[in-house]
């Protein structure tokens, strides 16, 4: 069973003193994922592996699932799927968060290779990653009435010849001709051994996740056992679980967040999840109800993406017992200070910032959730891997070491980093060597710490999910007033970003706003990347060689929501807002108050600190 150190990790001392005391061979004897949940039924055999909330209400009899019964649970599923594709078949699954889903994704990994896909993307570009991957099957949720999986998952069949389509259905329900009841499959086959030989391990391939959120053009990820495993431990030894902890599931399992740091780093220390509802804390009633549950099940570790945890924190607590609960865990898209502090207030404790990224198994580094914290860090690397800021040169390919505070590009190195896409051609300037170049922007402090600085991908992050600005400039090009479209991430308190669009008419074109914002409702699939707003400008900004410059559109959509904030939500209709390129959160944003007007100052300071720029409030 993995070792993860008989006394908690607090700041990089320990993690030297980790590191030093024995090689990440001795601490991880595992070599496939099965073996996690081997050593974990052999050491915990009845403890609860997962506490399954369907709805959240006060008098749900949750369903439990045992170490031992979960381990039954894979092997049948590994069995199932090697009987249904034949040896190392792919294995593709739609579901949302439940018991079966782990069951499927850890069984695939076990007898071949899993595809998490995000069921909010549209039929067509589900089809394109089932391509690029090879999966000869399909676990999808059948029938629901807030859902269309199902009706997702039958055209896809009808796309894909020989595309073997199993159902996941309440017991008994009737399944359709063609269709491989996953319940009565799954219960066919043997939980005490494997019918088809070893389980995969090593460097074969567990799974291909695919990158770009619910929008944008995806990307297959491959992630090996050995990288999945490396970046679990590292997961589980920084976020210091223990088989007394108990976690909130609600990232979402097509996500790494959810399969790696808050799954399968779960499993490895023989702790318990808690899954709050298939929609985790998409669900209004778990977000209503979620310190009833945080004290009726004794949580001792609170995760959720930042947008999520500001709704929950805007719940009061009551007279509900939390004070089992440790420390808090956040990631997929970057803390507003804000949204920390007030965690820090509601619980009395420190919500740890975690980096993640898909090419990196899951896991980049953590700020250690047995330690003090620093507001903004994302942490240390984790143990046995290395995480530099790099200069980047003109070309692209990256360059010596940046000082302490120095902004550079965040480079990974270390068994946990991906082999590289499904398509090879995709890794030039991504993958060199073993070094993944993340294409964040970052700095280190005189700890060691990393900050997060910005991007220097051109992406548009909203609650977590990835938007490529392409999608939507793509589509708005189609309409024939519009000669550019620039697509950006416009600030926002809720969802970190939001995307806004600037548009460059044709010499001699009229259009309305309206007309335009129909135009992307009716060409971009994704509900998600529909902008926000459109901003119809003479000239979109080109540098030297004639691509677009967002870093000044970046900070215009900035400068229009802060503008909004102070002249039409707080009527300072006297102030003035600049805001400039740069800084150690990407971009700084300068409000000028008359004096007059200086008593609005606290507020105008609390509302500017939800948001992720670096903000200042003077007074003229």
């Amino acid at each position: 069973m993995a070792n993860l150190g008989n006394e908690p990790i607090r700041n990089a001392r320990d993690l030297k003193c980790f590191e030093a005391e024995m090689s990440l061979e001795e601490r991880l004897p595992e070599s496939s994922i099965l073996d996690v949940f081997i050593s974990s039924a052999d050491q915990r055999p009845d403890a609860p592996a997962i506490t399954m909330l369907m709805t959240g209400a006060a008098d749900e009899q949750p369903r439990q699932v045992g170490y031992a019964q979960l381990l039954g649970l894979i092997r049948r599923a590994a069995n199932m799927f090697s009987a249904l594709g034949g040896p190392a078949p792919g294995v593709a699954y739609m579901l949302p968060s439940l018991v079966e889903t782990h069951v499927t994704l850890w069984g695939a990994e076990t007898s071949g290779f899993a595809v998490p896909i995000n069921f909010l993307l549209q039929p067509d570009s589900i089809a394109e990653l089932l391509k690029a991957s090879g999966a000869k099957i399909l676990v999808a949720l059948g029938p629901h009435p807030q859902l269309d999986i199902w009706e997702k998952a039958l055209q896809l069949k009808s796309q894909i010849p020989g595309l073997i389509l199993v159902r996941v259905s309440p017991p008994g329900d009737r399944v359709e001709e063609g269709v491989i009841d996953f319940g009565s499959a799954l219960m066919a086959q043997p939980d005490d051994h494997l019918t088809f030989g070893e389980a995969r391990g090593g460097n074969d391939v567990a799974a291909y996740f695919h990158t770009g959120g619910t929008t944008g053009v995806p990307k297959l990820v491959a992630h090996t056992h050995r990288s999945q495993l490396v970046a679990a431990f590292g997961g589980a030894s920084m976020c210091g679980y223990s088989s007394s902890d108990i976690l909130t599931a609600t990232f979402p399992l097509f996500h790494v967040a959810g399969t790696i740091v808050a799954g399968l780093s779960v499993f490895m220390a023989s702790a318990q999840m808690l899954i709050m509802s298939p929609a985790g804390l998409r669900n209004p009633a778990i977000v209503e109800g979620f310190w009833r549950l945080t004290a009726q099940y004794k949580v001792t570790l609170v995760a959720g993406v930042p947008t999520a945890l500001g709704a929950v924190l805007q719940t009061r607590v009551g007279e509900y017992d939390i004070s089992a609960v440790r420390a808090g865990l956040t990631g997929a898209a970057l803390l507003p200070p804000a949204v920390g502090h007030r965690f820090t207030e509601v619980t009395g404790c420190t919500l740890f910032e975690i980096l993640g990224m898909t090419e990196a198994s899951g896991l980049i580094s953590i700020d250690p959730a047995c330690g003090d914290g620093a507001t903004g860090s994302v942490g240390w690397a984790l143990p046995y891997t290395q995480v530099d800021v790099l200069h980047q040169k003109a070309d692209g390919t990256l360059d010596q070491a940046c000082d302490i505070g120095e902004i550079g590009v965040i480079a990974i190195s270390g068994d946990h980093v991906s082999p590289g896409y499904s398509d090879p051609k995709q890794n030039n300037n991504v993958f060199n060597d073993g070094v993944l170049n993340s294409g964040d922007l970052g700095y280190k402090d005189a700890q060691g710490r990393l900050y997060i600085a910005g991007r220097s991908k051109d992406l548009i992050i909203r609650s977590g999910h990835n938007i490529d600005p392409a999608m939507i400039e793509n589509a708005m090009t189609t309409h024939p007033a519009v000669a550019v479209a620039a697509a950006v991430g416009m600030p926002d308190a809720y969802a970190g970003e939001l995307p806004v669009c600037f548009i460059q008419l044709n010499e001699g074109a009229e259009v309305s706003v309206t007309e335009l914002q129909e135009h992307a409702q009716s060409t971009i699939d994704e509900r998600p990347a529909w902008p926000k707003k459109i901003q119809i400008i003479d000239t979109i900004p080109l540098t030297s060689v004639g691509k677009i410059y967002k870093p000044v559109l970046r900070c215009e959509a900035a400068k229009l929501r802060v503008t909004d904030l102070v002249h039409n939500e707080m009527g300072l209709g006297d102030a003035n807002i600049d805001v400039v390129d740069g800084g150690a959160r990407g971009m700084r944003v300068t409000v000028s108050v008359v004096k007059g007007d200086k008593s609005f100052v606290p507020a105008l300071e609390q509302a500017l600190a939800a948001y992720l720029f670096e903000a200042k409030v003077q007074i003229v």
